[in-house]
């Protein structure tokens, strides 16, 4: 490994040890030549995710811009930085693990949509008038109402477990 300070390549890792998320090796190394110490990541080489566009073309998949859209739909509303970071996690796990290397800004957009709804019901409400393109006051209206019928289907839906004797499942 080159040093960056004076170029030499006689350098030596003094200290290995796993980055924070397991994805990645953090190296501390010395330089021999300079004394000057840096640090180095190693990690996994994967296959880049494209992303296909509304119009066709094709972009390498972006987890920053994810955030963004996702910090953007939760804008003054009480949601954690955690909860946007697991959401991007999930999105981002299920497009690697696609066999496809490939993945639409609709399936995106529906997996941000099923995410916000777990999360936040406003933050929901404010990504799906942007990536459903409301027109109107009636396809905005015809949201909040498929908002509040989910919302009345889960508080009607019983959960059957709760009932089951201990060790049973109903």
């Amino acid at each position: 490994m080159k040093c960056p300070y004076c170029g030499a390549e006689d350098t030596r890792v003094i200290d290995s040890r796993s980055s924070e998320d397991g994805l990645s090796i953090r190296r501390r190394r010395v330089c021999e030549k300079c004394g000057k110490r840096f640090t180095t990541y190693e990690k996994i080489e994967t296959m880049p995710i494209i992303v296909i566009k509304k119009d066709g073309s094709r972009q390498e998949f972006d987890r920053q811009k994810l955030i963004e859209r996702i910090l953007r739909a939760c804008q003054k509303r009480k949601v954690s930085m955690e909860s946007i970071n697991r959401l991007a996690d999930e999105i981002e796990g299920k497009a690697i693990n696609s066999p496809q290397k490939e993945i639409s800004t609709t399936e995106i957009g529906e997996l941000v949509l099923l995410g916000l709804w777990k999360i936040d019901e406003v933050a929901y409400v404010r990504f799906a008038s942007v990536y459903r393109d409301f027109d109107s006051l009636e396809t905005f209206i015809a949201a909040l109402n498929e908002l509040k019928e989910k919302r009345l289907e889960e508080a009607l839906t019983p959960d059957l477990t709760e009932d089951a004797p201990e060790g049973e499942e109903a």
